[in-house]
């Protein structure tokens, strides 16, 4: 993995309304997955619940982003949360991305703290994840932190090397979070994140 470094300092305290500029557009994302067709799949403000379709409830945060249950008690005010990938059955790459807004800068930094603590917790292990439609397995990979970017790389097994990297970060009163899924992942989801604290930084 790439050194990413430290983010950048005295990034101001973000508002609800500058969140739409942090996100990436379908562009940014296309170019950062090695892709041309992928597009926006879901789009919404608020968390989501998988919470019933994973064996281990506390390997939720491993598996799935912006999880309503995982940001429970971090006292976050606002979220903006996007899915994309191609339209067509058998897609090759799949990215999520969210934006999380919270009262300080301590308690977006808490959050992450607590999820990479969460995140190694469940490293070296497996989980199954059964929806209405599918259930497969999991396996886990063990924590990786660089400069300020947490990641995990979960892989699917029997999919012939489906695989997803996961990452989280802070900067000011907010974190990112990200998932990159493709046949053999490299640094994309480090690289949404780097792009996603950018855009904050900007603003």
């Amino acid at each position: 993995m790439r050194d990413v470094g430290a983010n950048p300092a005295n990034v101001q305290p973000l508002r609800e309304s500058q969140l739409d500029d942090v996100m990436l557009s379908i562009a940014q994302l296309n170019g950062i997955a090695g892709a041309t067709q992928m597009e926006v799949l879901l789009s919404g403000e608020r968390m989501s619940d998988n919470s019933d379709a994973v064996s281990d409830p506390d390997c939720l945060g491993s598996i799935f982003g912006a999880e309503e249950l995982v940001y429970r008690s971090s006292k976050w005010t606002a979220v903006r949360d996007q899915v994309a990938r191609e339209p067509q059955d058998g897609n090759a790459h799949w990215a999520e991305q969210t934006a999380v807004l919270y009262p300080t800068e301590q308690l977006a930094v808490d959050f992450v703290e607590k999820s990479t603590s969460s995140w190694r917790g469940c490293g070296g292990f497996s989980v199954a994840v059964d929806d209405d439609t599918t259930s497969s397995i999991w396996l886990i990979d063990d924590v990786r932190v660089h400069g300020d970017v947490v990641t995990q790389r979960i892989s699917q097994e029997d999919s012939d090397g489906w695989e997803c990297q996961h990452a989280m970060s802070a900067v000011a009163n907010l974190s990112v979070e990200t998932i990159a899924c493709a046949f053999g992942i490299n640094d994309e989801a480090v690289s949404m994140v780097s792009a996603m604290i950018a855009n904050a930084a900007r603003l």
